[in-house]
C-alpha cells in the first residue's frame, strides 16, 4: 500500500464533546494474524460512542488514549492477516470493530475476521454500516431477551417499542413484524408517519398525556417492551404489562438494575431485564441477508464526510436522529 499514514478523528481523554475531537494523521494499522485491514467506505455512530468519551463506561472502555471512536463500518478488504481464511483483498464487507479498540473514524481500520461478514452488492456501504450495534441490539433484545420468534407463526405477542424512530428502535419495529406480533411504538409527533411506514400497528406520541402513560390505544397489555428510551420509570410500564410481561432495557441505569434485583428477589412474574449486546458473526450475517432480501432497511438520518465528523457527532449527541447517522469518506 502506497500511503503509510491516514486521516483519522480521535479524542485524547474523557470529556470535551464535539470540541474534544481532533483531526490527525496517524499510521495505517497493520492487521494481526486473525485480522483484516479495511479501506472504509462508511461508518455509523451510536450513542455508546460519545458515552465512552463522556467516561460513562470507565474503567472498561476505551482500552487506551488517544482513541479513534466508532465501531460500525463497511469497506473493502485491502490486506489480510496470515491466519485469515474466509476473506481476500477486494472483498466488500461489514464489520464490528469492538468498543475497547474502536477505530472507525479513520480512512482505514483493522477488523477481526470473527466479526466481519461479506456485504453483497444489494447492500450499500451506508446500509451495512448501520447494522452492527443497533441492528444486533434490536435482534438480540427481541429474540434472546423477549423470546420473540422471527419468521414464525407462533403465539401472537403484543410488543411496545419506545424511541421507535431511533437507531435501535427503527430496526426493532421492522424485525418484530417478521414475527407474529402486534407492535405499539412510541416516538415524537414528527416521526409518527415514519414509524407507521416501518410496520408499527399503533404509534403513540410520547409527549401527549396518553402517550406518556405508554398505554396501547387498542387496550392491549404488552407481553414485552423493547425499551430504547431513557428516563421512564418502572411504575409507568408495570400497569401496561401482561401477567408475565418483560421490559428489556437496552440502556439500563442504576434504577433499572435496582428494579431488576427487586423483581428477582420477590419472584415477580413481571420482569425488568437489563440488556447487554453480544456481537456474533452469524447474527450480523442474518441482518445483512435481511437487507439484501428487502425485509429490513437501514434508514439514514444524515450523511457527513469524515472531514466534518464533528457534525455527525453533534447530531448523534442531540438524541433526535431518525434512523442512523452515517460518516462517509
Amino acid at each position: 500500500m502506497a500511503s503509510k499514514v491516514m486521516r483519522a478523528v480521535q479524542f485524547g481523554g474523557y470529556g470535551g464533546g464535539v470540541a474534544g475531537l481532533k483531526h490527525v494523521e496517524v499510521p495505517v494499522p497493520a492487521p494481526k494474524k486473525d485480522e483484516l485491514l479495511l479501506k472504509l467506505e462508511a461508518r455509523s455512530l451510536n450513542p455508546v460512542d460519545w458515552k465512552i468519551q463522556k467516561g460513562q463506561l470507565r474503567p472498561f472502555m476505551p482500552g487506551k488514549f488517544p482513541y479513534i471512536p466508532a465501531t460500525d463500518v463497511a469497506g473493502e478488504v485491502v490486506e489480510v492477516g496470515s491466519g485469515v481464511k474466509n476473506f481476500k483483498a477486494g472483498d466488500k464487507v461489514v464489520a464490528f470493530l469492538g468498543h475497547s479498540t474502536g477505530g472507525g473514524l479513520a480512512e482505514f481500520a483493522v477488523a477481526k475476521e470473527s466479526l466481519t461478514v461479506i456485504r453483497p452488492d444489494e447492500v450499500s456501504a451506508a446500509e451495512g454500516a448501520g447494522l452492527p450495534v443497533a441492528g444486533l441490539t434490536a435482534l438480540q433484545a427481541l429474540t434472546q431477551s423477549a423470546g420473540i420468534k422471527l419468521n414464525s407463526i407462533g403465539k401472537p405477542t403484543n410488543i411496545l417499542i419506545t424511541a421507535a424512530s431511533g437507531g435501535v428502535g427503527h430496526y426493532a419495529v421492522q424485525l418484530a413484524k417478521l414475527g407474529n406480533t402486534h407492535v405499539t411504538a412510541s416516538c415524537g409527533a414528527r416521526n409518527i408517519e415514519f414509524v407507521k411506514s416501518l410496520g408499527a400497528d399503533e404509534v403513540i406520541d410520547y409527549k401527549t398525556p396518553e402517550g406518556a402513560a405508554l398505554k396501547s390505544p387498542s387496550g392491549r397489555k404488552y407481553d414485552a417492551v423493547i425499551h430504547c428510551a431513557t428516563g421512564i420509570p418502572w411504575s409507568t410500564f408495570e400497569p401496561n404489562l401482561s401477567e408475565q410481561g418483560k421490559v428489556v432495557d437496552i440502556t439500563p441505569g442504576a434504577s433499572a438494575m435496582l428494579t431488576f434485583a427487586v423483581k428477582k428477589l420477590t419472584f415477580s412474574k413481571k420482569q425488568l431485564l437489563p440488556f447487554l449486546m453480544s456481537a456474533k458473526r452469524e447474527n450480523l450475517e442474518y441482518l445483512v441477508s435481511l437487507v439484501k432480501e428487502g425485509k429490513l432497511k437501514t434508514v439514514v438520518d444524515s450523511k457527513h464526510p469524515l472531514s466534518k465528523a464533528e457534525d455527525a457527532w453533534a447530531k448523534s449527541m442531540d438524541g433526535h436522529a431518525t434512523g442512523k447517522v452515517i460518516v462517509e469518506p
